[in-house]
């Protein structure tokens, strides 16, 4: 056997559980945006419907700035089951392929390095607990005049799936 393939494979292996691990660690980055959305509406039809659609997602208004016209909504984000599993299975899917590598540069060592696969759980727990977390909504709406309609711009700051789901589900255009 070549004596260069087992410790490349193993150099590659250990880089490819570096970056498991910071996968694992980017999955509780808080992934808060700002976005400038359109909506043909006026405000007093649009207002009525942002608060339900925040409501209905758990949301409560926690400030009102009417100098402003700022709303700013908070709600508990759960940490997603399906996320917490994949997490976990990637990790120990991650742990036996390094500890695969491993027993064959020291053999004696497979048995301690395959146990290791028992840590994959705490992946799972590690999600959990980091990426539930009491998450804030900020809205501003500002009515735009044309010479033939009304229509609202509206300044949200929020999670990304968050801003993505508002989106669609008001039908909202991206803005300038």
């Amino acid at each position: 056997m070549d004596t260069a393939i087992l410790p490349s494979t193993f150099l590659l292996t250990l880089l490819l559980s570096v970056g498991l691990f910071f996968f694992i660690r980017a999955s509780t980055k808080d992934r808060t945006e700002t976005a400038q959305l359109v909506s043909e509406q006026s405000e007093a039809a649009l207002m009525p419907q942002l608060k339900e659609y925040f409501r209905s997602r758990s949301y409560r208004v926690v400030a009102v700035n009417r100098e402003l016209n700022q709303v700013t909504f908070e709600g508990n984000v759960r940490p997603s089951w399906f996320l917490a599993i994949f997490l976990t299975l990637l990790a120990a899917t991650g742990i036996v392929c390094l500890s695969l590598v491993v027993s064959m540069l020291f053999p004696s060592l497979s048995t301690l390095i395959l146990a290791m696969v028992l840590l994959s759980p705490l992946s799972g727990l590690f999600y959990w607990q980091k990426s539930g977390r009491l998450e804030k909504v900020s809205l501003k709406v500002e009515t735009t005049q044309s010479e033939q309609t009304s229509s609202s711009k509206i300044t949200v700051v929020a999670h990304r799936d968050e801003l993505s789901e508002l989106q669609t589900t008001l039908h909202l255009k991206p803005g300038e």
